[in-house]
């Protein structure tokens, strides 16, 4: 079942894709040649990456929540028999929670990718984390001070690559857990797809066991 998204809720997490005001704690993934081989992987604190990087990646993180909502950027929950042992649910909530430290569990999550997504051009798989205090918002809506709950997520971008490793923009991807109502909905993902009209709509459906 396909939900709404809340523009609001996706601009307040992207406000904070700046270098300035990031919270991004690691960023980790691997890169696929033309032939869909592995082809190496990387994983590391992201606020130790040089600024000029730290930009660069926190744009690519930023396609994702930025995109066209409702549209590019759709809602989905995952199947209730699909969240027990061995499901890519499970894989996601693991990941998430050890905030992407864990390289087989990495390991897995690109073998499934690579598995499944189908493409004639070189690729890397890219995986960010964050921790975002979210504030408490009054009647009045504007912020005070305290936090209301630490929301913790994960975003993926699949990125044709050009020269060398040199990612383009994310052509699908994800944001887990969903942010709905300005909280964690860990029963939902936004799916982000670039073009309406591509056919990894089935790869999503597949890998994720969506509905």
């Amino acid at each position: 079942m396909e939900n709404r998204i809340n523009r609001e809720d996706m601009l307040e997490l992207t406000r904070r894709m700046t270098v300035a005001r990031t919270s991004f704690t690691r960023i980790a993934g691997c890169y696929v040649d033309e032939d869909g081989e592995y082809d190496g992987s990387f994983n590391t604190n992201f606020l130790k990456l040089p600024q000029a990087e730290r930009k660069k990646n926190l744009e690519l993180a930023k396609v994702i929540p930025f995109s066209d909502t409702n549209m590019q950027l759709k809602k989905y929950s995952f199947r209730k028999d699909c969240q027990g042992t061995g499901s890519m649910w499970q894989l996601l909530m693991a990941m998430k929670s050890c905030g992407l430290k864990n390289d087989a569990l990495m390991e897995t999550f690109y073998d499934v990718i690579m598995e499944n997504y189908v493409s004639q051009e070189p690729y890397g798989i890219f995986v960010f984390h964050d921790r975002y205090d979210v504030p408490v918002k009054g009647t009045d809506k504007e912020r005070q001070g305290e936090s209301e709950e630490v929301f913790e997520y994960i975003i993926c971008g699949i990125c044709p690559l050009k020269g060398e490793y040199e990612p383009e923009k994310p052509v699908w991807g994800f944001l887990f857990p969903a942010f709905t109502d300005r909280s964690a909905d860990i029963d939902s993902i936004a799916v982000f797809r670039e073009s309406e009209n591509q056919p990894e709509e089935e790869f999503f459906q597949r890998i994720l066991k969506i509905s």
